[in-house]
């Protein structure tokens, strides 16, 4: 509590997001000494300082590399993520991708405010072709991330969205991802109303918020909706969730093999 108030601007979503991660883990019981939350650069990398849990605040785009360790050194530990859609996937794409591929035990939150909120508000690799940032003052002509889409292909086995709207889901879904023996990704779509809400016009915080609810459709309840009925709309829920050899338990066996052999 020595801590508050936080930094984020007013009507910022990661409250929420970060309530929601503090949340889940009160629901399971896990021990907090048992638990250790890393963290890049930018707005949603402020998180760990408000959380009572061994933290790690590291370098841009490093949170996974970081954490890989972490997690390879102390497998026992539950070990948690924070990191916004440019750490993610910008600067730390790489380490994303090959952290899904090993499918190591590391539950990762992405905050998706589809902006660098923290140093200006340039465009990230999730900010929705034509919308504006202080780098794209013309509009973004890039594509932008699916970010389940991008974390399944890679080979993360459990895979998610939810949003600051939809709060209690998105505890649901971290909880599920925690539980997960192997790499989970959830994202969690944020707000943000100081640079990309300005910049492209979207109201309020509570305009931003309220778009969340009227355009974000469960995965289960896009099954039964034809393409018309999905038009604008984006999707919530679980993406995936399957089961692979998990990374520290295979090194493991190695370090065995080589223990008896000598």
């Amino acid at each position: 509590m020595d801590k508050l108030p936080h930094i984020w601007c007013p009507g910022c979503g990661h409250g929420i997001l970060m309530r929601s991660i503090a949340q889940a883990i009160e629901n399971l019981g896990l021990d907090k000494d048992k638990v250790c939350i890393v963290s890049g650069i930018g707005c949603s990398s402020r998180a760990p300082g408000y959380m009572d849990f061994n933290t790690l605040h590291t370098t841009h785009g490093r949170a996974l590399a970081f954490a890989t360790g972490v997690k390879l050194a102390r497998p026992e530990l539950e070990v948690i993520v924070i990191t916004g859609d440019g750490d993610a996937t910008a600067i730390g794409g790489n380490h994303l991708i090959h952290a899904c591929r090993r499918n190591i035990n590391i539950t990762t939150i992405v905050f998706n405010n589809n902006i660098y909120g923290m140093t200006g508000g340039q465009y990230s690799p999730t900010t929705p072709t034509g919308e504006l940032g202080t780098t794209a003052p013309y509009g973004n002509i890039d594509r932008p991330f699916n970010i389940p889409e991008l974390a399944a292909a890679a080979g993360a086995t459990y895979v998610a969205r939810g949003t600051a709207y939809h709060a209690n889901q998105l505890i649901k879904l971290v909880e599920k991802g925690i539980q997960n023996k192997g790499f989970s990704l959830i994202e969690g779509v944020s707000v943000c109303p100081t640079y990309y809400g300005r910049k492209n016009k979207k109201g309020s915080a509570v305009d931003i918020m309220k778009w969340q609810k009227d355009h974000a459709v469960d995965v289960k309840v896009a099954e039964k909706l034809s393409p018309e009925q999905l038009e604008g709309k984006f999707l919530i829920g679980e993406f995936k969730n399957a089961t692979a050899p998990e990374y520290t338990e295979e090194y493991q066996k190695i370090i065995d093999r080589f223990t008896k052999e000598r």
